[in-house]
C-alpha cells in the first residue's frame, strides 16, 4: 500500500493511452526496441504494469501506437506542395529525419505493412502517384518502389550513424572508410576509388533526394510512354 501511495504523490498527472505512448517513445530512442519492456515502462511513469495493460493490450499495440505517435506528428503532417513530385520529396524527407530520429520506426514500419502507420505513408505515397498520372496497372510498382527505397535508405543511414554521437566521429569515419577506398586495387575496383572522394564529401540528406529524383524521373517517363 505505502508503495502504491508513493507512486500515486509521484504521479504527476493522471496515467492515459498518450502519456504511455509518450514515455514509449523516450524509451525506444535512448535504448531501442529491445529496452522498452512495461517493468522499465512503469517505472518512467511511476505506475506499476497492470494500470498500463488497462490501456495497452501489451507490447506489439504499443510498439504499433509509438510508430503512429511519430509518423503522425512528424511525417504526415507540412506544409502543402504545389506539385506530386514536391509533396513526395517533402514527405520522404520528413520519413527520412524520422528514421534519423527514431531508428526504431524503421524496422516497425517495414514489418508491419498492414498497420496504420505504413497505411498511411502508403496511402499518401500513392496518392501522389495517381497524381503523376501514372496508369493504374502500374500504380502500385511505383508507390512501393517510393516506399521501399525510402525505407531501405532512411534505415541505412540510422544503422551507419547509430553508435556516432557527433558530426566530427561521422567525418572520422567517412574518412576512413574514403581511405580505404582510394587504397583499393586499381583494377578490380576501379568505379570504387574513383568515387572515393565524393563519398568522404557527400551529403547524406542530398543523396538521399537525389535517389528520390531519380525514381521520379523514372516514374514520370513510364507515366508518359
Amino acid at each position: 500500500m505505502a508503495t502504491r501511495t508513493r507512486r500515486a504523490e509521484r504521479r504527476e498527472e493522471p496515467l492515459s493511452r498518450e502519456r504511455i505512448v509518450e514515455a514509449a517513445i523516450g524509451i525506444l530512442d535512448a535504448a531501442g526496441e529491445g529496452g522498452l519492456t512495461f517493468r522499465v515502462l512503469a517505472e518512467r511513469l511511476a505506475t506499476g504494469p497492470g494500470a498500463i495493460y488497462w490501456h495497452v493490450s501489451g507490447k506489439d499495440e504499443l510498439l504499433t501506437a509509438a510508430t503512429e505517435g511519430v509518423v503522425a506528428g512528424t511525417v504526415i503532417g507540412g506544409a502543402s506542395a504545389e506539385t506530386p513530385q514536391e509533396a513526395i520529396r517533402a514527405l520522404a524527407l520528413r520519413l527520412f529525419d524520422a528514421i534519423d530520429a527514431h531508428p526504431w520506426i524503421g524496422n516497425q514500419l517495414a514489418r508491419s505493412p498492414g498497420q496504420s502507420p505504413m497505411l498511411r505513408v502508403f496511402e499518401h505515397l500513392g496518392r501522389q502517384v495517381r497524381a503523376l498520372g501514372v496508369p493504374r496497372a502500374a500504380q502500385f510498382t511505383a508507390a512501393s518502389a517510393l516506399l521501399n527505397y525510402i525505407l531501405g535508405v532512411g534505415g541505412q543511414n540510422a544503422a551507419n550513424a547509430h553508435g556516432r554521437e557527433s558530426e566530427k566521429s561521422r567525418t572520422e569515419f567517412l574518412d576512413t572508410v574514403s581511405a580505404a577506398w582510394a587504397n583499393l586495387d586499381p583494377d578490380e575496383y576501379a568505379f570504387t576509388r574513383d568515387v572515393a572522394e565524393q563519398l568522404r564529401d557527400h551529403d547524406d540528406r542530398v543523396e538521399f533526394l537525389a535517389g528520390i529524383d531519380l525514381v521520379l524521373a523514372g516514374i514520370t517517363a513510364s507515366a508518359s510512354d
